[in-house]
């Protein structure tokens, strides 16, 4: 059901992701202008995910029809519901990006309730990136409508936000960039205040802290997932490069001064964890290249592009945290660092450049779903 009000006005919050999960939603990567070579590499990548994945959550696994019979090549049946942990929904999607399709969701601990925020790939008309994204504009409505979360639609108001534009704390603090929330292809219309208004009231927060940038070349325009993370409330992970010619190191530098002076939702000083991003640049090659198959009006390539690729963009299960790992010396680095952060849960380091030379890693194809009593399978 579609709900007429705002999370604000009836209690709910939007969790943080290290709170339980009911289950992950993902998306089957099959298009050639993402994942080269038909998904030759990012298919094994996203196989990894799942099946860590399933080890301590559901994952709702979205598939087109055209694509289903595949799975079987990277799964075994008995992976399957009612078997096994993974619930197959069988609908059309114009890419695998989960996180920036999937709802949003808020929680009064004791209903979960659904965001349908307007989709519009990462710009519309004004810098989009895909000639036709109708289908995942709808992926948020049809999983509520399929699993009977009430939901509140932004469409009506034509607000455009993407999941990996937000993090938060859980306790009524969002983290944002300005890069991203501010960029003319998202609302242009609304004022920052306005925009600011939008997320409290629809994600229930007391606090939005706009930090001015993302990761360098991030085609999102930015989006905080890349950058910075909650890892408990009051402290977080930022994105770091010691490196002062490198153009991440000044962008990461303002978000670490405008976090120095900040507080969260609660009045607390942030503790922050500088994670470095990786050592060498990791850039487009002519075999990547050569592998994708973009379509007339698709945001294209070129070789020796710098791809946005940073640890943060780390996702969180109820027993592990899955980390990008890009084959560089700075790998072990994050992996260690994330270790001592969260010793409770197992630390798993993907592959996953296959990913990131779609545009973005393992918390852009991944979006939680809240533990939750009011589930009804339909």
């Amino acid at each position: 059901m579609i709900l007429e009000s705002t999370a604000a006005k009836d209690g709910f919050l939007m969790p943080a992701e290290y709170e339980p999960h009911l289950g992950t939603i993902m998306v089957w990567p099959t298009r050639g202008g993402s994942f080269p070579y038909d998904g030759k590499d990012a298919k094994p990548a996203f196989t990894a995910i799942i099946k860590n994945i399933i080890k301590y959550e559901n994952v709702f696994l979205v598939c087109d029809e055209a694509h289903k019979d595949e799975l079987m090549d990277y799964f075994v049946p008995e992976d399957f519901a009612p078997l096994g942990n993974i619930e197959l929904i069988l609908a059309n999607t114009d890419d695998a990006w989960a996180r920036d399709t999937s709802p949003t969701f808020v929680t009064n601990k004791y209903e979960v309730r659904g965001i349908d925020w307007v989709f519009n790939a990462w710009g519309g008309e004004f810098d989009g990136l895909l000639p036709t994204y109708e289908n995942d504009d709808m992926l948020a409505s049809t999983f509520c409508n399929k699993y009977g979360y009430d939901y509140y639609d932004l469409h009506k108001t034509g607000f455009v936000l993407e999941g990996g534009a937000i993090h938060s704390d859980g306790e009524g603090t969002i983290l944002v960039t300005e890069a991203c929330l501010l960029s003319k292809g998202r609302n242009p219309q609304l004022s920052k205040d306005e925009i600011e208004d939008v997320l409290l009231n629809y994600l229930g927060a007391k606090k939005i802290i706009w930090l001015p940038y993302g990761i360098y070349n991030d085609e999102t325009n930015e989006h905080v997932d890349n950058v910075c993370a909650f890892v408990k409330p009051g402290e977080l992970v930022l994105a770091w490069t010691d490196d002062k010619s490198d153009p991440q190191y000044d962008m990461s530098l303002a978000d670490l001064k405008l976090l120095e002076n900040e507080s969260d939702a609660k009045g607390r000083k942030f503790i922050i964890h500088k994670l470095p991003i990786p050592k060498k640049p990791i850039l487009v090659t002519k075999e990547d290249l050569d592998g994708y198959e973009f379509e007339e009006g698709e945001a294209e390539r070129s070789i020796g592009e710098r791809l946005a690729a940073s640890y943060v963009n780390f996702y969180i299960t109820n027993g592990s945290v899955l980390v990008p790992a890009f084959g560089d010396e700075n790998d072990e680095f994050a992996v260690n660092i994330l270790k001592e952060l969260f010793p409770e849960r197992e630390i798993v380091p993907i592959k996953s450049r296959s990913i990131l030379v779609g545009g973005g890693n393992i918390h852009c194809i991944t979006s939680q779903v809240p533990l939750t009593k009011n589930r009804k399978d339909k």
